[in-house]
């Protein structure tokens, strides 16, 4: 390991986390250090109070959690993995959980298809990771660790059968992105929803290849996954209740929604987008954002800042089947022509709660046979997707718009 600072933080999910000298400098870079004024859940600080925690904390503990995760995978009989701390492999996929949200946009997800040139965040962090001050960091403190092998990994474009594997630990079902922040989330917020037993679950993650399907030749053929032993396939599915409840009780929030709508209005009237330039977007913060709000006396920075937002005027159901949402969004045009655009936020969310059928999360069972993990639980398979709508109007309106709806819907 080259010479460099180790640095250590106190954080209130997982108590210590420490990193090595090619971490600490990464996070001591700018594209690290804007995550501090970047927050985790965008404008929901404006509905529960605590949740002011940014992404900075968050990629740390999913750091933390990747190192876990990996010596979990790599301690198991016949793991692909390499058990030794040190392993470049063990590096890698910390790194990549460090950074994996650097190309965030402020408020994270509430506005994040404003890039130019079209790009989402993901194109964005692979961007800076290749910006040079980045790779002078990796040239210097890397010790076989890459700028190219950390966006391979995050891309999901590994050269071999366990870069595949790390991107697994990264980005999927199972993986140290959601472990962290439902846990995060669900302790800032104030709520329990997103409580489940992580120990359990990083206890019984073991590698294991995909059951045959009569495709392959054999087992060589078939890529390894993160998979489960038996014993943790329901702290799956915690992992997976707590994930749908934070969806419909704190990401799809009736008031968060409204806020995320009166930003992205205001965002696009006053034609602001997040620049595709790396050097620019690191210039671009919640900070920046909000104070350009404050010069702004446009009724939708109003709404937000003076709290003079539009309320809620119908909402749909949680499960919506494709026909009654056809229904509703057909209602759309004569209510803008009736009320007007100005005077109505649409809101359509939609979340799969998991897409383990997918993500081909294998379950090896105690006689040493191997399932998919949406043939091992009921459960997982009768969970549905999450899809509703909801209409907000201006307060004086929203008798009026209601009444427009209903009518509508019956009709």
């Amino acid at each position: 390991m080259s010479a460099g600072i180790h640095l250590s933080f106190r954080d209130p999910i997982h108590g210590f986390i420490r990193t090595d000298p090619l971490e600490s400098a990464l996070v001591s870079s700018r594209p690290l250090q804007r995550l501090r004024f970047v927050r985790q859940l965008g404008l929901t600080f404006l509905i529960y109070p605590g949740a002011e925690h940014s992404r900075f904390s968050h990629v740390l503990g999913t750091m933390h959690l990747a190192g876990r995760v990996y010596d979990a995978l790599a301690g198991r009989a016949n793991s692909p993995l390499d058990p030794d701390p040190k392993a470049l492999e063990r590096r890698l996929v910390r790194v990549a959980a460090l950074v994996h949200d650097i190309g965030h946009a402020p408020f994270s997800h509430t506005a994040e298809d404003l890039f130019d040139e079209e790009i989402d965040h993901e194109e964005m962090t692979w961007r800076l990771l290749m910006s040079p001050e980045l790779t002078t960091i990796f040239e210097q403190l890397g010790d076989g660790v890459d700028a190219e092998a950390v966006v391979r990994v995050l891309a999901k474009k590994g050269r071999n059968d366990r870069e595949h594997l790390l991107s697994e630990v990264i980005t999927g079902e199972l993986d140290v992105d959601k472990m962290d922040y439902l846990l995060r989330d669900s302790l800032y917020c104030g709520v329990r929803y997103g409580t489940y037993d992580l120990e359990r679950l990083i206890d019984t993650v073991e590698p294991l290849r995909e059951p045959g399907d009569g495709t392959t030749s054999g087992p060589i053929n078939r890529r390894w996954h993160i998979g489960l032993v038996a014993g943790g396939v329901h702290a799956l599915e915690a992992l997976v209740m707590a994930r749908y409840y934070m969806f419909t009780q704190v990401y799809f929030n009736p008031t968060g929604k409204a806020m995320e709508l009166h930003l992205n209005e205001w965002l696009r009237a006053e034609g602001r987008r997040w620049s595709s330039d790396p050097a620019t977007f690191l210039e671009q913060d919640d900070v920046t954002v909000l104070e350009a709000m404050r010069r702004s006396n446009h009724a939708h920075a109003r709404a937000i800042l003076a709290r003079e937002r539009f309320v809620l005027a119908y909402e749909s159901q949680e499960h919506l089947s494709a026909d009654d949402v056809e229904r509703l969004e057909a209602l759309l045009p004569s209510l803008r022509e009736r009320f007007g655009d100005d005077q109505l936020l649409i809101d359509h969310s939609a979340k799969d709660p998991h897409r383990l059928g997918a993500s081909r999360v294998p379950v090896r069972g105690h006689d040493g046979s191997v399932q998919l993990v949406t043939d091992a639980s009921d459960f997982i398979n009768h969970l549905s997707r999450i899809e509703m709508v909801r209409i907000y109007s201006p307060r004086a309106k929203r008798e009026e718009v209601a009444a427009a709806v209903r009518a509508g819907l019956a009709g």
